[in-house]
C-alpha cells in the first residue's frame, strides 16, 4: 500500500549547471500534476509528466526544478559586438579629443575587459539543451524513488491503522451478531403480544393479511443480512490491504458500502444494545475512511 503523502528533494550538478529538484504529493481523486520549470529546455516537461505518470496513479504531486550555472563551471565568453561597439567609441572619442587638441591615456585590455557586456556567462537559451533535458531525466530517477519510498512508508503505517481498524469492525460485528441474538427471544414475545392485540382488535381483517403484515415487521427488524454484508466486507477490505496494486478507490467504494450496512443496523436494531453497537461502527468507520483518503 502506498500512500499519496510524500516528499522528496535532491541537488544534483553537471553541464555546468546546478538544479534543485522538489517533489511533494498529497491526497487527491486523480493524478493532478503541477510542474514549476525553467525555461528554454526544450522537451523537458512533457518528458517529466510522463516519467511522473508512469510511477504515480493518484494524488495532487507537484514537482519544482530550480537551475543555476555552477560559478565553478561558468565559462566567460568575449562579445565580439558589445566589443567592437567600446572600440568604435573610443575611437570617436580619440579623434575627437585629438581634434580639440586634447591628450588622453591610452585605455588597456583590462578596463575594455571591466566594462559591462564585453565579457558574457553563457546563456542556457544559447547551448543545445539536448544534454541538460538528458542529464535532468537522469536524475529524475533517484528523486522519483526517494519520493515513492517516503509514500510506501507512509502507506505502511497507514496500513497497520486500517488493519487495526478492520479488526474492530469485524469485533463489533460478532457482538451485534451476539446481540441480535440475545434480543431474539424478546423480539418473539413482542411479536406475539401484537399478534394477539391485533387479532383481539381486529374483528372482520384477514388473519392471513395480520400474519403478512407481521411477517413484515420480522423482517424488517432482522439484522442477519446486514451483519453478513459486514462480515463480508471485512474479507473484501483485508483483500485489498494485501494487493499490491493500488487500492485508494477500492477501499474508498468500500467504505461507502460499511456506512450504509451500520446506518440500516440502527435503524433496525430495536435494542439499545444493538444501537450503541451500530453507533460504535458507525464510529470507527468514519475514522477509517478518513485513513483511506490519504490511500493511493
Amino acid at each position: 500500500m502506498q500512500s499519496m503523502t510524500g516528499f522528496a528533494a535532491r541537488r544534483g550538478q553537471g553541464l555546468g549547471q546546478v538544479w534543485h529538484w522538489d517533489l511533494r504529493g498529497v491526497n487527491g481523486k486523480g493524478l493532478d500534476l503541477r510542474l514549476r520549470l525553467p525555461e528554454g529546455i526544450v522537451g523537458l516537461e512533457p518528458a517529466l509528466r510522463a516519467r511522473l505518470a508512469a510511477r504515480l496513479s493518484r494524488g495532487n504531486v507537484s514537482l519544482t526544478l530550480r537551475l543555476a550555472r555552477d560559478p565553478s563551471a561558468d565559462p566567460l565568453r568575449l562579445n565580439p559586438a558589445v566589443l567592437g561597439a567600446v572600440l568604435t567609441a573610443l575611437d570617436q572619442v580619440g579623434q575627437a579629443a585629438v581634434a580639440r587638441g586634447i591628450t588622453l591615456a591610452p585605455t588597456s585590455a583590462a578596463e575594455l575587459l571591466a566594462m559591462r557586456g564585453v565579457l558574457d556567462a553563457a546563456s542556457v537559451e544559447d547551448e543545445d539543451t539536448a544534454p541538460l533535458r538528458a542529464a535532468l531525466l537522469a536524475d529524475l530517477e533517484p528523486l522519483l524513488d526517494a519520493f515513492v519510498a517516503a509514500r510506501r512508508a507512509e502507506g505502511a503505517a497507514l496500513s497497520a491503522v486500517i488493519a487495526a481498524q478492520i479488526d474492530r469492525i469485524e469485533t463489533l460485528t460478532h457482538e451485534a451478531r451476539a446481540e441480535a441474538a440475545a434480543r431474539a427471544p424478546a423480539a418473539a414475545r413482542a411479536l406475539a403480544e401484537a399478534l394477539a392485540r391485533v387479532t383481539a382488535e381486529a374483528q372482520g381483517i384477514d388473519p392471513a393479511r395480520i400474519a403478512q403484515e407481521l411477517a413484515l415487521i420480522a423482517v424488517r427488524q432482522d439484522v442477519a443480512e446486514e451483519l453478513d454484508r459486514l462480515t463480508a466486507h471485512v474479507a473484501q477490505a483485508r483483500r485489498h490491504l494485501a494487493d499490491p496494486d493500488p487500492v485508494g478507490r477500492k477501499l474508498d467504494f468500500l467504505m461507502q458500502e460499511f456506512l450504509r450496512e451500520a446506518n440500516t443496523l440502527c435503524s433496525k436494531s430495536q435494542s439499545a444494545g444493538l444501537t450503541r453497537i451500530g453507533l460504535d461502527l458507525k464510529t470507527v468507520i468514519d475514522q477509517m475512511r478518513e485513513q483511506v483518503q490519504n490511500v493511493e
